[in-house]
């Protein structure tokens, strides 16, 4: 099937249109046409390979929304004109211990990314949501309650679950003390998915002019994290710290303010952190923790309880054309707090 995108072509040039045929149906896939996508920060990084490894042509894109056009002949769980959504992983060897607990993003033998990885069978390149149609295998598709606004869902396929699986993983419930570092498309939905839990919230931030936005996104408390009084009266407070900061920093003012046993948990920035004095993790045994995404059971999860809660991240939509002002402004935080794509606007 032919199908009109964005793809970067080049770690140096503005995405541009791109024109490619999406794979024919499997017995176990589902066709969809996407009619919105999140832009999310990972994008802007492989489409500029800050990574390295990135492969040219690629279309961006892993918060996924759409129509199921089509379906193979195995496939059970869906049929034409449902609602569903992809997120960061169209694939896994379904057959190792981490697949089997639902942890299809630590697979053994590695997951299939919804953009930028070999497919497990042809060996093609995947492409992602900065597209008119996908083709993803049936347990790689999630479904969307009705009562969530699809405009608006994308973002919880990343943001969402990238932040919601550390707060399940680490307990969090009514009496559980969160901290949040960092206020974007990520530490946004820290925020209100730890405030649904029930959490007691602090947003950690060096900007005093931040307050008010975190207030009003469901945060209790507002901790500046520039003021050495506070943030020495704050020691040992916090239960668990979601760190959504995307670039290398320093964590050794935030490991003291953890209670004792308490984690510090790193969802934000791939790659190296600035020296970590291990004095409070010794002294208070508290850690410093990753997590990545979530699995597909924990990611359906995550959409069904925003949906009974009614949380859904804050956007500004764009059409595709708008992609590179997208990425421009996104690289200055100038977004609250996630661009979508209106891929219903696109022709191609």
């Amino acid at each position: 099937m032919k199908t009109f995108a964005y793809a970067a072509h080049s770690a140096d040039a503005p995405l541009a249109p791109f024109t490619f045929e999406r794979r024919s149906l499997r017995e176990n896939d589902v066709s969809i046409e996407i009619l919105y996508c999140g832009v999310c920060h990972s994008d802007l990084h492989v489409a500029r390979n800050d990574w390295g490894g990135s492969t040219f042509p690629v279309v961006p894109g892993h918060e996924i929304v759409g129509k199921v056009t089509d379906v193979g002949a195995s496939v059970s769980k869906y049929k034409v004109g449902d609602t569903v959504a992809v997120g960061c992983m169209v694939d896994s060897c379904q057959e190792c211990d981490e697949c089997h607990n639902d942890h299809e993003q630590y697979c053994r033998n590695g997951f299939t990314l919804t953009y930028g990885s070999n497919d497990r069978i042809t060996g093609d390149m995947t492409q992602g949501g900065y597209s008119k149609h996908i083709v993803v295998r049936e347990e790689f598709v999630l479904r969307i309650p009705e009562s969530l606004d699809i405009t608006r869902a994308a973002p919880l396929l990343c943001a969402g679950v990238t932040t919601y699986s550390p707060l399940r993983e680490w307990n969090v419930g009514p009496g559980s003390r969160v901290g949040v570092v960092g206020m974007g498309g990520l530490g946004h939905m820290a925020i209100k998915l730890a405030v649904g839990l029930g959490a007691y919230v602090t947003v950690i931030s060096r900007s005093p002019s931040k307050e008010a936005d975190a207030k009003a996104l469901g945060a209790h408390h507002f901790l500046i994290s520039e003021n050495e009084d506070e943030m020495s009266k704050a020691a040992s407070s916090f239960d668990l710290i979601i760190d959504t900061v995307p670039v290398q920093h320093d964590l050794n003012p935030y490991i003291p303010l953890l209670e004792h046993d308490a984690t510090i948990v790193l969802v934000g920035q791939i790659g190296p952190v600035d020296s970590v004095s291990t004095g409070p993790m010794i002294f208070g045994r508290r850690r410093v923790a990753g997590s990545l995404i979530g699995g597909i059971a924990e990611t359906q999860e995550m959409l069904d309880f925003c949906a009974r809660m009614n949380i859904l991240p804050e956007c500004e939509m764009i059409k595709m054309e708008e992609i590179n002002d997208a990425f421009d402004r996104m690289e200055k935080s100038d977004v609250r707090y996630r661009f979508v794509i209106d891929m219903t606007s696109f022709s191609g």
